[in-house]
């Protein structure tokens, strides 16, 4: 059972209900502060009238901080509510919505959400959301469906520029060995790119302590070298 699943809702009072009404209009403010402190009180008195709106607040928000408590407070509620209205905003065409509630699913944990961590959110064509399907995805998935997972992300070797490189790695990493077969083919790719990020991965497997940059340096003077299976 999850924190959010212990989550009990008392019975309200008409000040409650009062107080509600408040903090779903304050997420309307023009304040990113004021927003802030409404999604604080909603998290902190869980009440399934929040639910609905935390969400759909979780599309359209710009402010990071404020999207941050956002998921913290939809922690904080059921998942039984939360986690079916996450799974509807992955069919979104708006890709922050997609992506925060790729982020949030992961944060609740709930494995009921795996099937819906699909080949195209894993391969979207937006990094953030990508990049968000990977940390999901690496939390979700059931034992044993490891190796098909690594597959799939292995083939987005090469991707975006270093920060999306560096999640990419993350999420194949704690994967553990099973990743080694993917990264192994994925080092004789003929992109340079691919190959380049298949070794860095791999020394960070072997080597988690070395840094991402130091993998890719030394990933650039292998590929060249073309020694990629030895050690550096």
């Amino acid at each position: 059972m999850t924190v959010a699943e212990e989550v009990v809702v008392p019975m309200t009072t008409p000040e409650d209900d009062t107080n509600t009404l408040r903090a779903l209009q304050a997420l309307e403010s023009s304040s990113s502060s004021v927003r802030l402190q409404a999604v604080l009180a909603a998290g902190t008195t869980p009440d399934p009238r929040f639910v609905d709106k935390l969400v759909e607040r979780c599309a359209i928000e710009p402010d990071f901080y404020v999207r941050d408590m956002l998921t913290w407070a939809l922690t904080r509620h059921s998942s039984s509510m939360t986690v079916p209205k996450l799974i509807e905003e992955l069919r979104s065409e708006r890709a922050q919505a997609r992506s925060q509630a790729l982020h949030t699913l992961s944060k609740i944990g709930d494995r009921q959400a795996w099937p819906a961590i699909t080949r195209a959110l894993l391969t979207d064509t937006d990094d953030e959301v990508a990049r968000s399907a990977w940390r999901a995805a690496v939390v979700l998935v059931p034992e044993g469906e490891e190796p098909e997972l690594a597959g799939v992300l292995a083939t987005q070797l090469g991707r975006g520029e270093r920060e999306t490189q560096l999640s990419l790695s993350r999420a194949l990493i704690a994967l553990g060995k099973v990743i080694t077969p993917p990264l192994d083919a994925a080092m004789t790719n003929r992109d340079p790119r691919v190959r380049q990020h298949a070794i860095a991965t791999e020394r960070l497997l072997r080597n988690p302590e070395a840094g991402f940059e130091f993998a890719i340096e030394e990933a650039k003077r292998v590929a060249v070298l073309g020694t990629a299976g030895q050690e550096g």
